[in-house]
């Protein structure tokens, strides 16, 4: 039986294998509804020419509604048209036919895994990596040194150009196209793969512009739902939205060890950077490709054709969108905003984040001391996020204050982050931050925390720190007599000193890889060992790869931020309303009477003495 199968196969040609594929994705892939919202959307605005209906470019982007400003329609429709062609790249770039557009819908929504089985994230995050990437037979790249670094070089002739649907010879290191070696054997056509069907990302780049604007994009639709249009948030688009989300796409840019001056994103780096510290970066393609498969209004009537009957009802398929009961973020901080939150997203769940997120703590506002912050975040039980920018310390002390918190730490050995290629500036900010999933308490002994805090960086280079299983020492806040007395993630409680005379004698230890602030809320330490070893993993990008680095800042802005939405703010509120009922209550209490037994009475409904405690004499 099995040899029957195959003995069939190779007499399919491509154009069958590509229709049985697209019939397989809309047989198990999609609902019978929304396989008709489907067929609807594509006739509705297809053009026509030769007998062949298809999608153009400028249709593609009329309907999901791109922002010109952002510039960003072609890339979108490179990668549809070579996604079209799956999974045979040598036909890219496909026209968008029924079927390709089909196809294009299946995998950025990433629907096919009811006919593509066992088959993991990475070989399809390889697909949208060749979408968007261009190849050229004189491109030679090496595998990267020590540092990561690649040479690259292009070929003079003018001739060979860049063309992302030239097959290339693959090479000896290539590996076997899975998804589509898996694609055919779902249709037991394995034997058809012997065409040459392999598509060589070693030889291949994503432009560096490109890829800056399709991240413009992927930051501003984070946050939209399925049934949601991309007209509400570019609607927003300022010159100073647009700016800030320049600049956020810059700061993730230059993860993958590149600017851009140079000329493009090697699949090594694409791979390990996304894979790292970016995994939801692409999620929000799936909630704009399932625009296709919703719609408001279709004539659902029972009318038979060719029936004289003038009236027509019409039923709602699909229900308008409901408005959004707040705003993705309804209080922007000095540090978090739309932009922040969107890359925030990237590499934390935005289920999580969006209209969820809630104001505890600003330096700027609540003040910058221990005190402050202890009283607007403890009392938030549930995950928060913790963000802290500053500028770089100058290598000399330039007051007492900065001084002490140098004589704190062990004499700097380590350069900053900053590459040789982008030295610091006066005018750059270094934001860093963490994920916090447990509540904030003190710790004189021990840290609290648990293996999914996170520790990250967000600008100028964005960087993401996991967990370790070496040590717990994930997160504390300590006040004196323990000293030095600050917060911080990666680093041991500093141990109490058993003479207060030996305080100044002892100094902070960071971790590996850690953050610390000092106990005044106005210096901190980024430290980093590649050779890791403490409670967060050093950093996988290649740019940073067996680099030891150490940031000294001043802080200008430090933000807390609950996670947790409507519930947990109102618990927070009843919280903070309870102690203020309970400090104007000892406000009030009028001792002093000569009535003992009325003075004992008032300090009971205080809560002051009462259950089995002694109130002593009044």
């Amino acid at each position: 039986m099995g040899q029957g199968g195959s003995a069939e196969a190779p007499h399919l040609t491509l154009e069958q294998l590509n229709h049985e594929l697209a019939q397989r994705f809309a047989q198990k892939s999609y609902t019978p509804l929304e396989l008709y919202c489907f067929n609807s959307v594509f006739r509705s605005l297809a053009d026509t020419e030769s007998g062949v209906r298809y999608w153009s470019e400028s249709t593609l982007c009329r309907f999901l509604e791109l922002p010109d400003s952002l510039a960003v329609g072609p890339i979108l429709f490179q990668m549809s048209s070579y996604l079209g062609a799956f999974p045979f790249p040598s036909h890219a770039p496909a026209i968008l036919t029924y079927e390709a557009l089909l196809k294009v819908v299946t995998i950025l929504t990433e629907r096919y895994g009811a006919v593509i089985k066992k088959r993991s994230r990475e070989i399809w995050l390889r697909e949208l990596y060749r979408s968007l990437a261009v190849h050229d037979r004189g491109l030679k790249q090496g595998d990267g040194g020590p540092e990561g670094k690649t040479e690259t070089q292009f070929s003079t002739d003018g001739s060979k150009g860049f063309a992302i649907d030239a097959p290339e010879e693959s090479g000896e290191d290539d590996e076997d196209d899975e998804l589509v070696l898996a694609a055919l054997d779902s249709m037991d056509a394995d034997e058809v793969f012997k065409h040459g069907e392999h598509s060589d990302v070693h030889h291949s780049i994503i432009p560096t512009d490109n890829f800056l604007r399709l991240v413009e994009l992927l930051l501003l639709i984070a946050p939209i739902d399925a049934q949601e249009s991309l007209s509400v948030f570019a609607g927003e688009l300022t010159a100073e939205r647009k700016e800030d989300l320049r600049r956020t796409a810059s700061g993730i840019l230059s993860s993958f060890g590149v600017s851009t001056n140079q000329p493009g994103i090697t699949y090594r780096a694409f791979n390990t950077v996304v894979s790292s510290c970016l995994p939801y970066l692409f999620n929000g393609l799936n909630p704009l490709f399932e625009h296709f498969l919703f719609a408001k209004d279709f004539d659902l009537s029972k009318r038979k054709p060719g029936s004289s009957s003038p009236t027509t009802e019409k039923h709602p398929v699909i229900a308008p969108p409901k408005p959004a009961l707040e705003p993705i973020l309804r209080d922007p901080g000095e540090i978090l905003n739309l932009s922040i939150l969107s890359q925030l997203s990237f590499f934390l769940k935005g289920s999580d984040l969006f209209r969820r997120l809630r104001p505890l703590y600003s330096g700027n506002t609540h003040g910058f001391s221990m005190g402050s912050f202890e009283k607007q975040s403890f009392h938030w039980r549930a995950p928060t996020i913790l963000l802290v920018s500053g500028r770089l310390l100058s290598a000399s002390p330039s007051s007492t204050r900065e001084r002490a918190f140098t004589d704190s730490l062990p004499p700097k050995r380590y350069p900053s982050s900053a590459t040789p290629d982008s030295s610091p500036s006066e005018d750059q900010i270094y934001t860093f931050g963490a994920y916090i999933p447990a509540q904030w308490k003190l710790t004189h002994k021990g840290c609290f925390g648990d293996a999914s805090t996170v520790l990250f960086q967000l600008s100028p280079v964005h960087d993401v720190f996991h967990a370790s299983p070496y040590s717990e020492d994930y997160v504390y806040f300590n006040r004196p007599p323990t000293y030095p007395s600050g917060l911080g993630l990666g680093t041991p409680v500093p141990r109490q000193s058993a003479s207060s005379s030996t305080h100044h004698n002892s100094m902070l230890r960071p971790g590996p890889v850690s953050l610390h602030l000092d106990d005044a809320l106005e210096f901190g330490v980024f430290t980093h060992l590649a050779e890791g070893g403490g409670s967060f993993h050093p950093s996988r990008l290649p740019v940073r790869k067996n680099r030891n680095w150490q940031d000294r800042f001043e802080i200008e802005s430090l933000e807390v931020w609950g996670c947790g939405g409507d519930e947990v703010a109102e618990a927070q509120r009843k919280e903070w309303a309870f102690q203020e009922r309970e400090a104007e209550a000892r406000r009030r209490i009028n001792l002093g009477t000569g009535d003992i037994d009325a003075d004992r009475e008032l300090l009971k409904m205080a809560g002051l003495i009462g259950h089995g405690q002694s109130g002593g004499s009044v």
